[in-house]
């Protein structure tokens, strides 16, 4: 468009809407506005904010803002799908948004469940459902020390002993997770059947799968780990300190036997 056209066709508007009241320009502009809204193509716009945040989710490093974000985008691609209109699009992502929101929510409650259990005690019964079952009779060793491991184990029935400390596992306790941590895995003691019973058990690979998952596991496993070790550690000076004390009292000189005073001979 040369100059000389422009300038006509900005006076011709000019000439049209100058002579307009204000309701007539109002009423124009909302016609106008309402005739795009009519015409606009939202399905597109659906499917653009839906495709981003689908590219955003390739950025996540964790499990469960990944989630989230996957779940926005299938809104917006389920938007996109009924505007456009799309019902094979429509049915796929009803198919995969209660899968998403499902994850999210089991995600939640075994993050709120490691939580609980970091605050209470170390019987880290939200392992259960990633673990299998495995019985022992009384005598059958589990592990021996400086083995490498690879796995850990709930206890369900029965007692075990840690041989090198001579301390009880019973019921309700977990043992051995202190070899994801040893060096090469190796074990730290061995462990004896002493009254035959199950175990549930679960792999360090299982435990390592849901650490990458949602790295707030792997710092409250960290931190149950951890207390573990400082049980260990407080029950080992314990012993010590027992055995010192033991070793003072057998060391110590006996006392020497009372003299009696020598009875003077009569004159």
């Amino acid at each position: 468009m040369h100059l000389t056209e422009l300038y006509q066709h900005l006076t011709d508007l000019y000439s049209t809407y100058a002579s307009m009241s204000f309701a007539e320009l109002y009423g124009t502009a909302y016609n106008m506005v309402v005739d795009q809204l009519l015409n606009f193509n939202f399905a597109a716009v659906f499917a653009l904010i839906g495709a981003s945040f689908y590219v955003v989710t390739y950025y996540m490093k964790t499990m469960v803002p990944l989630r989230i974000v996957g779940i926005i985008a299938n809104l917006f691609f389920l938007a996109y799908g009924y505007f456009y209109p799309s019902y094979p699009t429509v049915v796929l992502y009803l198919g995969i948004l209660p899968i998403n929101i499902f994850r999210l929510i089991e995600m939640q409650r075994l993050i709120r469940q490691v939580r609980d259990s970091s605050s209470t005690d170390q019987s880290m019964d939200w392992l259960k459902p990633f673990m299998t079952k495995r019985t022992y009779k009384k005598g059958d060793v589990l592990f021996r020390k400086n083995e490498r491991a690879h796995e850990m184990f709930y206890v369900v029935t029965g007692k075990f002993l840690v041989s090198e400390i001579g301390v009880t596992i019973p019921a309700g306790q977990v043992f051995g997770e202190l070899g994801l941590l040893a060096p090469e895995n190796r074990r730290t003691s061995s462990v004896e059947c002493v009254e035959s019973g199950a175990v549930l058990t679960i792999t360090y690979d299982k435990v390592q799968e849901l650490y990458f998952q949602n790295p707030t596991f792997g710092f409250y496993f960290l931190r149950l780990t951890t207390e573990r070790l400082l049980q260990n550690i407080t029950r080992l000076e314990t012993m010590l300190a027992q055995r010192e004390l033991a070793a003072g009292a057998s060391a110590a000189p006996a006392p020497a036997p009372e003299r009696k005073p020598a009875k003077r001979a009569e004159a």
